[in-house]
């Protein structure tokens, strides 16, 4: 492995068997292991080499951490900096990208799985069904400590009425139902609340969006919870025709009986427009 590197390792949301393989290997290779014990399971250090150094970074800011680059720079050696979940998602890894390079770091970043998609494997849900949700919406909600851009929104991301993932929001819980109602879902809308998913202390409940702020102050929850919120969550699933035998692609021809019956159906059922959420005029009822 190349020395005077900063990994920035994607652990994953919570279970340290979810780390993938590149990860393990990179936090086993490392002269220096950064983590944050508020964010980032214990077990994942059982990869790291017995003579590394630990350091637990929950309570430095960013110019803590800084020296440990410096020294790395000057002593050539590899820090494996873990980050919960996917390091390209609210992981504050830019600053920390650009802050090593200005240090002449070479830097490389191991991806890890994101808590959405945890989520929807504990709930067994896809989250893209044919038909009903074919997208799904990463944000969170304004108003909090972090300013969102102009036009970033969860109330305007309501409108499209697909799937979205709505971290960091749980203390708002109240804040997060009226702007989910105001942009256009339905308050039946399913919505799966995960709490610490895949730690040992998960907790994943299902409500519906009426029943959102109700369920989060009845577990007390604050932080380190995610929603899910769409139809996509109940619904059956429709017939892929990545699947249809009647699909064909590079690696299978079509069977044509079965192409025959599909272009039937297609003429028969041409594509409209979904029928999605309409949000309300100023002032009026979300419908």
């Amino acid at each position: 492995m190349t020395t005077a590197k900063v990994w920035f390792v994607g652990a994953g949301p919570g279970a340290a068997d979810l780390l993938t393989l590149r990860a393990a290997r990179v936090i086993a290779e490392a002269d220096v292991v950064i983590w944050a014990a508020s964010l980032v399971h214990a077990d994942v250090l059982a990869h790291a080499r017995p003579d590394a150094e630990i350091v637990d970074s929950s309570q430095l800011p960013i110019e803590g951490v800084l020296p440990l680059y410096r020294r790395a720079a000057a002593e050539g050696l590899t820090v494996a900096r873990i980050h919960s979940g996917d390091p390209a998602l609210w992981g504050a890894v830019q600053e920390q990208l650009d802050l090593c390079r200005a240090l002449d770091l070479a830097v490389e970043i191991v991806p890890g799985v994101s808590s959405f998609t945890a989520v929807a494997a504990i709930v067994g849900r896809e989250l893209t069904i044919p038909e009903v949700a074919q997208s799904v919406i990463l944000t969170r909600l304004e108003g909090g400590r972090t300013p969102m851009p102009p036009g970033e929104r969860v109330r305007e991301f309501a409108r499209h009425g697909t799937t979205m993932a709505l971290f960091l929001s749980a203390a708002r819980s109240g804040q997060a139902q009226a702007e989910l109602l105001a942009g256009g879902y339905p308050a039946h809308t399913p919505v799966v609340v995960a709490y610490q998913a895949t730690w040992p202390d998960e907790l994943v409940v299902r409500c519906t969006l009426g029943e959102l702020e109700a369920t989060v102050k009845e577990h007390k929850l604050w932080k380190h919870t995610l929603f899910l919120v769409g139809p996509a969550l109940a619904a059956s699933g429709t017939r892929s025709h990545l699947y249809h035998p009647g699909h064909f692609h590079t690696f299978r021809r079509a069977e044509p009986a079965a192409r025959a019956e599909l272009r039937r159906t297609r003429a028969a059922n041409p594509p409209v427009a979904a029928d999605r959420p309409t949000a309300p005029e100023p002032g009026g009822p979300p419908r």
